[in-house]
């Protein structure tokens, strides 16, 4: 074969390997435009420890939650307050009720990043109730605040029993955030609730302790790392040669697996 014909393979196998390329990157682009799509249901899993803090043992399975899109247009105000507060015909005994209760202190760990990224799909959540009473039966539910916005249940605990105001009944939830929670920086919220009543009593958040604020987290199904794939040395003048397409095939590769990243063990 001829010099010029050699040469005109070559140029057609570049267009086509550019084609390619050109593809694959729109599929990408797509598929991350979807990830982050609106309208995406939003799935966790938790576990508590009733007793013993971070040293306790689970007091129950893991529970999996669903709750619906993430909300970012509505005021940020705490729920069970602004229902309390909305009751006009709530006695006056359930107006003072939440005088008696009270979370003394709250503190989160953030963990699982395995693309190094810097966020996280792991909140361990921490927190102290005290009360008034000797003993009194409760139960806890979390928020999350996306960037400034309104807030989202993630998650709510099993009951639990708090004894004045010692610090021996602290209470510990650890969740994943399995999907549906975009990557951005996020507030927490804590609400206490009577057991039997139903009754909201105290809530706890960014404005109580700065250990709530700006926790850098997104899901389980957006920490996928997308380039620790191996890269073939490009040998000879190709201009791109075999390693741009060891990457565009690694990064299709990768992103596969992640879609297909479905389990997990629990916490």
């Amino acid at each position: 074969m001829s010099r010029p014909a050699i040469e005109g393979e070559f140029r057609r196998f570049l267009a086509a390997k550019s084609a390619v390329y050109l593809l694959l990157i729109g599929l990408l682009f797509a598929a991350s435009v979807w990830a982050d799509a609106p309208g995406e249901m939003r799935r966790s899993q938790s576990v508590s420890i009733a007793e013993g803090g971070r040293t306790g043992q689970p007091g129950s399975a893991a529970t999996n939650d669903e709750y619906p899109a993430i909300s970012v247009d509505e005021k940020r105000s705490s729920p069970g307050r602004a229902l309390a507060e909305a009751s006009a015909d709530r006695p006056a005994s359930a107006q003072s009720l939440a005088w008696d209760f009270w979370i003394y202190d709250a503190d989160v760990i953030v963990f699982g990043d395995d693309d190094r990224d810097g966020y996280f799909y792991g909140i361990d959540l921490l927190f102290d109730a005290d009360t008034v009473y000797d003993s009194a039966r409760v139960y806890a539910v979390a928020y999350l605040s996306l960037n400034g916005g309104p807030w989202n249940e993630y998650a709510v605990t099993d009951d639990f029993i708090i004894n004045g105001a010692t610090s021996g009944d602290e209470f510990v939830l650890v969740t994943e955030l399995e999907s549906g929670y975009p990557t951005g920086s996020y507030d927490l919220l804590i609400e206490l609730y009577d057991s039997f009543t139903g009754e909201f009593l105290t809530d706890f958040g960014p404005e109580s302790s700065s250990a709530l604020s700006f926790l850098a987290l997104e899901d389980f199904n957006r920490d996928a790392p997308l380039f620790d794939v191996p890269v073939a040395a490009s040998r000879g003048n190709g201009g791109g040669g075999a390693s741009g397409a060891w990457l565009m095939l690694g990064l299709a590769g990768a992103l596969v697996w992640r879609k297909r990243r479905g389990s997990k063990e629990a916490v």
